[in-house]
């Protein structure tokens, strides 16, 4: 069974193996990790893709990783099967692959590559938001929201996180995660950055 598993740890050379070597005594098989952000506190913030070995608790591989001097685990949770972290450098190649259609395209990927449960294109319209293109768990009925640049979005349900991207001209991106863990900054950036990809390689 998968998880994904997003800790703190020290930003110093030896952490990540520490922590992979202990992983893998409390029954835990590492198939991806990702690096989500350098702190200047000097701790990082890393996603884990595991496989549990049969009969192994996820409260284990918790209580096992915050054994670890410095580590702290954010968060755990199911992560679909044969799912796999889906690196930028990917998004853009499928992207550039299908340049008329890249804006729908980055679309679907979101959930994989920054490991949302949603992803939707909207449009601002006389009557308010209309959904134009949307994964399968994004809600059909959608809101406007005015941003400049990517940002977090207040909801009025803690364990619903959502987050919008400006588009193109009165369209933008919304994504949500249920449960957490919290939308870093980091991650902001790099889907600002993406989003602006896609929208350069539409109008190539």
């Amino acid at each position: 069974m998968a998880f994904l598993l997003r800790v703190e740890l020290p930003d110093v050379p030896g952490s990540l193996g520490r922590l992979a070597t202990t992983i893998g005594e409390a029954g835990g098989d590492i198939e991806a990790i990702e690096i989500v952000e350098h702190r200047h506190d000097g701790t990082a913030v890393d996603d884990v893709l595991l496989e549990m070995v049969p009969g192994t608790m996820p409260d284990s591989i918790v209580s096992a990783c915050n054994s670890v001097d410095g580590v702290n685990v954010v968060w755990i949770s199911r992560y679909a099967a044969g799912g796999s972290l889906v690196m930028d450098l990917e998004a853009v190649e499928e992207l550039t692959a299908h340049p008329s259609d890249a804006l729908n395209r980055l679309v679907d990927l979101l959930p994989a590559t920054f490991r949302v449960d949603w992803g939707a294109r909207v449009r601002r319209t006389p009557e308010g938001a209309v959904r134009v293109h949307g994964t399968p768990a994004a809600p059909d009925v959608v809101e406007w929201h005015d941003v400049d640049r990517a940002m977090q979005l207040p909801s009025e349900d803690e364990n619903n996180l959502l987050a919008a991207v400006p588009l193109v001209s009165e369209e933008l991106i919304l994504v949500g995660r249920r449960g957490g863990p919290a939308i870093l900054e980091s991650e902001m950036a790099r889907l600002n950055h993406l989003v602006s990809l896609a929208v350069s390689i539409s109008r190539s």
